[in-house]
């Protein structure tokens, strides 16, 4: 399939494991779960993360292949979520290869189960 990262080591550099011992109660945590909330608040953007978590590692022209969207549309909700941290960027050559960031995705799921 188009998209799929071949055999070998991803393009990206290795997830942060280190386990987030952070409350998801209180200010802070209600600030840093606005902050994902609005990172993930547009369909493309929920889209994009959902096919960044199938991959192990994806160039920008594949997710436009996958969506509905312009290349300049897909870069800047990339950008967004790149910013909010849930998603991880490098450039490889002529490609910027991105794949979501574990730790902050697990973070964004303990903030919401804190509801």
């Amino acid at each position: 399939m188009k998209g799929d990262a071949p055999p070998g080591p991803s393009c990206c550099p290795a997830p942060n494991t280190a386990q987030d011992l952070r409350p998801v109660e209180g200010r802070e945590a209600d600030e840093e779960l606005a902050a994902l909330a609005k990172a993930i608040a547009h369909p493309a953007r929920v889209q994009i993360l959902r096919i960044l978590a199938r991959k192990t590692s994806c160039i920008c022209g594949d997710i436009v292949d996958e969506l509905p969207l312009a290349q300049s549309t897909v870069s800047q909700h990339l950008k967004i979520l790149k910013e909010a941290g849930l998603v991880r960027g490098e450039v490889d050559g002529p490609r910027v290869c991105y794949c979501i960031e574990p730790a902050a995705l697990r973070r964004l799921k303990a903030l919401v189960g804190g509801l």
